[in-house]
């Protein structure tokens, strides 16, 4: 990095948290804590709001690999929410500058985030389709799916929900870690292996049909009720009935 780059990033920085603190409002920011259930500050800024600055203060700017990510991190260190939204989106924006060489500081931002709102972002859009070109990902998404950190184990399954979206990705893995993971208490576990469903059945219905019926009396009503969504009524009777 350069001297000239490094000065760059808190400029950046200041410029997102200004903008940002400026659109917000403190009604706004009580009632998303309160839902989101934060233990960060807010500023009450929403997500299109936050996604126009990030936009427009990257406008130009030139950042390579390192220049990104240390603005990332920049933005994270403060305990807000829409900075740390900010730097997640700021990631997705710059995904083609990352590989599996930064699992470990994505890690960091996963493990940190404690609230669907980050989490899923982090794994769906930025996890997922960069653990699809970097088979590097394979080992830390095998290791995400036994961690003791749900948030984690929820990645490892949304880091596969926009290939398998897209008709592609590798369906065979995600069926591994959710088998293991089908018969959890935990929501928001519960969700993830369902919405990934849905989304995989929009396109091969089939597949879902096939891999959900034999295992339809282990999974919960929150999972089966996302899978069957774009299954057909003659699919969706038969897995309510094996249930």
């Amino acid at each position: 990095m350069t001297s000239d780059s490094a000065g760059t990033i808190p400029t950046l920085a200041e410029v997102i948290e200004r903008e940002l603190r400026a659109r917000g409002t403190r009604e706004r920011a009580e009632k998303e804590r309160a839902y989101l259930k934060s233990e960060i500050d807010h500023y009450g800024v929403s997500v299109p709001d936050t996604r126009s600055v990030v936009r427009a203060a990257l406008h130009g700017a030139e950042l390579g690999r390192d220049e990104a990510i240390d603005l990332a991190r920049e933005l994270w260190i403060v305990p807000v929410h829409e900075l740390r939204a900010a730097a997640t989106m700021l990631l997705i924006r710059t995904q083609d500058r990352l590989g599996a060489g930064d699992a470990d500081f994505i890690e960091g931002f996963l493990r940190e985030s404690r609230t669907w709102a980050l989490v899923d972002p982090l794994a769906g859009d930025l996890v997922g389709p960069l653990s699809e070109r970097d088979s590097g990902f394979d080992s830390v998404l095998k290791r995400w799916a036994v961690d003791e950190d749900f948030w984690i184990r929820r990645s490892a399954l949304l880091a596969h929900l926009r290939p398998l979206r897209q008709g592609c990705g590798d369906f065979d893995r995600f069926a591994r870690f959710a088998d293991e993971m089908l018969e959890e208490k935990e929501f928001f576990i519960r969700k993830a292996i369902g919405w990934v469903l849905r989304d995989t059945a929009k396109k091969r219905p089939d597949l879902v049909f096939e891999w959900i019926l034999p295992r339809a009396h282990r999974a919960s009503g929150v999972t089966i009720r996302e899978a069957v969504k774009p299954l057909s009524p003659e699919q969706r009777e038969a897995v309510r009935a094996a249930r």
